[in-house]
């Protein structure tokens, strides 16, 4: 195995082994935004994944369990 001390050419950032034709339609920042807005990602079992197949459908129903956990709590509200 090659050690960083063994290579004397430290001007090339890439690596041989990378291919530069395939490198050269990236675009730069492409998900800088999305990046900086934050994720909040959430695995969901199998099982439940199958029930609630979009995003939308999971915070539907965990609206509505949110509605009714609030009113079996402060039933007068």
């Amino acid at each position: 195995m090659k050690t960083m001390a063994n290579n004397t050419n430290y001007d090339d950032e890439l690596r041989e082994e990378y291919n530069l034709s395939e490198l050269k339609d990236g675009v730069r920042g492409k998900y800088v935004e999305k990046y900086q807005a934050g994720t909040n990602l959430i695995l969901l079992e199998p099982d439940v994944a199958a029930v609630f197949p979009t995003n939308e459908s999971v915070n539907e129903a965990l609206r509505l369990l949110m509605k009714i956990a609030k009113q079996t709590l402060n039933p007068s509200a």
